[in-house]
């Protein structure tokens, strides 16, 4: 029934600004605040979606959780104090990618800590082979829609290649769209070479927080080689931890450790004071990352086995649950046992099926005629009566309470 109220509610006309004679005064000021506190109600509820065709029952209202649960108090917001305060109590700490709002819903919902909006998109989320095809402009659609599916995490977005490699003021330029349009927290941003510290050195003295990344950085696969892990002889393994230290140097927050051998992540950790951040590079890091669908196991055929590396640990098999699921949609849409009654919920009255079909016999659609008074003799067998009537009230349209109901 309160679906019904809210449909109702969003179809009250817009409460007006009262203007108070002396707008200086204390008490106008007041008046007006409280008008503008209304009309920024009625615009959320305007805003809310009709429940009479959305009210199915994962829209409802979670039944309230129970009386040990209300009393512990909502999540805080993950903010890099929280990172550094876990930091120095030696506390691992988690991070995952997310590319969409699901995504984003389904790791804030875990507790995890920190989201990274991965350039891997251009792979797991448009099927290229690497990440080098992605933009800035499509990265700044990724972040937006997982800022609006994870309010707790800290969210990082990535640097896209080509984003920054020409110049600092390139860089600064890049940061500061991902930051306001994206609406994330931080930015990552790939290498170690003096350039690339000056540019993280530029975009931290603008005020963004800035996540290194050295190790396999597969931006730069061109000049690697391929997908390729990095630190496996003594002057190699040298350059990640120098270049992580730079990038400490450079101000940046935490450092993700890509595709190294874990001696090289454990010297990395220990000799930065910010966090490092692993992936691929064993288990002495102070934190670890995964690709969203890579630990889910989200690509199971052998087509998609090219994009999931084989130091990733898969936590289940969330893609053949998804196979199976589809697969028995199309076999019930096949059979035509979907969708059935259950999954048929808007009716039309006994008397509005009869004056339906009599206005098509009228307009010379006697075929459809008989087709609209079949379905409707079926839906009372099938209901096992008359269906229940439900009537549009005065108000613009919206379905009434036992429509809603």
């Amino acid at each position: 029934m309160q679906y019904a109220r809210l449909s109702s509610t969003c179809h009250q006309p817009a409460p007006a600004i009262t203007r108070v004679a002396g707008a200086g005064t204390g008490a106008a000021k007041m008046q007006r605040l409280r008008s503008f506190r209304q009309l920024a109600s009625w615009r959320l509820r305007r805003s809310a979606a009709e429940t009479a065709i959305y009210g199915g029952a994962a829209a409802r209202p979670p039944p309230p959780p129970p009386p040990q649960q209300q009393q512990q108090a909502a999540p805080r917001r993950v903010t890099l104090a929280t990172l550094r305060g876990k930091h120095r109590r030696g506390e691992p700490f988690t991070m995952v990618t997310a590319y969409d709002y699901p995504s984003a819903v389904h790791v804030d919902s875990a507790g995890v800590d920190l989201i990274l909006v991965g350039d891997s998109a251009a792979m797991v989320a448009h099927g290229h082979d690497n990440t080098l095809p992605i933009s800035l402009d499509l990265m700044l659609e990724h972040c937006r829609a997982v800022v609006r599916g994870a309010p707790r995490p800290l969210v990082v977005g990535d640097l896209p290649f080509g984003s920054y490699e020409s110049s600092s003021a390139q860089a600064v330029q890049s940061a500061v769209r991902i930051i306001k349009e994206g609406g994330v927290d931080a930015v990552k941003m790939e290498g170690g070479a003096p350039s690339r510290v000056s540019a993280a050195k530029a975009i931290v003295d603008a005020g963004i927080a800035v996540m290194g990344h050295v190790g396999l950085t597969p931006q730069a696969i061109s000049a690697l080689g391929g997908f390729r892990a990095q630190g496996k002889t003594v002057d190699s393994a040298l350059k990640v931890v120098e270049a992580a230290l730079a990038l400490q140097e450079a101000g940046c927050f935490a450092v993700v450790l890509e595709c190294v051998p874990a001696p090289v992540a454990a010297a990395a950790t220990s000799a930065l004071q910010i966090p490092t951040i692993g992936i691929g590079a064993g288990p002495f890091c102070s934190g670890q990352v995964l690709v969203y669908h890579d630990l889910l196991g989200m690509f199971e055929s052998p087509g998609h086995s090219k994009v999931t590396p084989k130091f990733c640990k898969q936590f289940a098999n969330v893609g053949a649950v998804i196979t199976e699921a589809l697969t028995e949609y199309r076999q019930q849409v096949e059979a035509r046992l979907f969708p059935g009654p259950a999954h048929t919920p808007y009716k039309i009255s006994p008397a509005d099926a009869d004056a339906f079909a009599n206005a098509l016999e009228k307009m010379g659609f006697s075929r459809e005629a008989e087709a609209a008074a079949a379905v409707a003799d079926n839906a009372k067998k099938s209901y096992g009566g008359p269906p229940e009537i439900e009537t549009m009230e005065n108000n613009n349209g919206v379905l009434s309470a036992g429509a809603a109901a």
